[in-house]
């Protein structure tokens, strides 16, 4: 979890730097043209190509197995990203995948993940705001009903974006995973079975190859593996949104 946080702040950090030293617009105004999104979107790139060595140390830390595990430090993640960028720290093997290798497919589901989701959290935000103005018109609402109308629209409008966005784009970041972790002598879990473990041996040469080789080695069905852990995650994700709705209401209600 911490390593998560730390390549969120690196993220966020190196968003905020680059857009002030350089004309990026960090932010879409209103009146939008193509060129301030051309802009927007390279700054999303910049930010993803500063981030990615840690993105890269922290999720090796995330499916790395608790048996061979060391009990490393909070901020383990920044000097793995620090170490792999000056070609320093801890060994890998010959198969590891230049980060220069890395910086497309990176930067590739990085901006698509954006794009979709923006664009579903505006269109699922615009529709449930229509509704809920003409559920206004129609008949009066109650102070409750009013004030969830004000937030939970824009809660369900990012739950959607997120789930929608994590679906379409699940095979490339299979994709994306594999050749982050080829090369980081990684010792995973097996979660068919749960009772061993097992060493990352494979052997891409790149997107492509990696692209090629799992749909002809596993199937379409390959790039879907792991898939079920979505599913429990938005299902539980809409289950807290269901209960926070419940709680609100009643919190709302006991105060009016």
């Amino acid at each position: 979890m911490g390593s998560t946080f730390i390549v969120q702040g690196v993220t966020l950090g190196a968003e905020g730097i680059i857009s002030e030293f350089t004309p990026l617009p960090r932010e879409v105004l209103h009146k939008w043209s193509p060129k301030q999104i051309g802009e927007h979107l390279l700054l999303k790139s910049l930010t993803y190509v500063v981030a990615m060595p840690f993105y890269s140390a922290s999720l090796i830390e995330t499916v790395q197995s608790e048996i061979i595990r060391d009990n490393t430090g909070i901020l383990e993640c920044v000097k793995e990203g620090i170490g792999r960028v000056i070609g320093m720290g801890v060994p890998h093997s010959k198969r590891l995948l230049p980060l220069l290798s890395l910086i497309f497919p990176t930067v590739l589901h990085g901006v698509l993940h954006y794009i979709i989701s923006s664009v579903i959290q505006k269109f699922v935000l615009l529709i449930l705001k229509r509704k809920t103005y003409n559920s206004h018109l129609a008949e009066s609402t109650s102070p409750v009903q009013s004030m969830l109308d004000a937030y939970f629209p824009e809660l369900i409008a990012n739950f959607a974006a997120s789930l929608c966005s994590d679906v379409i784009l699940y095979p490339l970041e299979t994709v994306l995973h594999r050749l982050h972790i080829q090369g980081t002598r990684t010792i995973i879990d097996n979660t068919d079975l749960g009772y061993e473990v097992l060493p990352i041996n494979t052997q891409y040469e790149g997107m492509r190859d990696c692209i090629n080789t799992i749909r002809q080695e596993e199937g379409v069905f390959g790039f879907y593996k792991g898939f079920g852990a979505v599913i429990i995650q938005y299902t539980l994700h809409a289950a807290v949104l269901q209960i926070t709705k419940i709680i609100y209401s009643t919190l709302l209600q006991n105060n009016i």
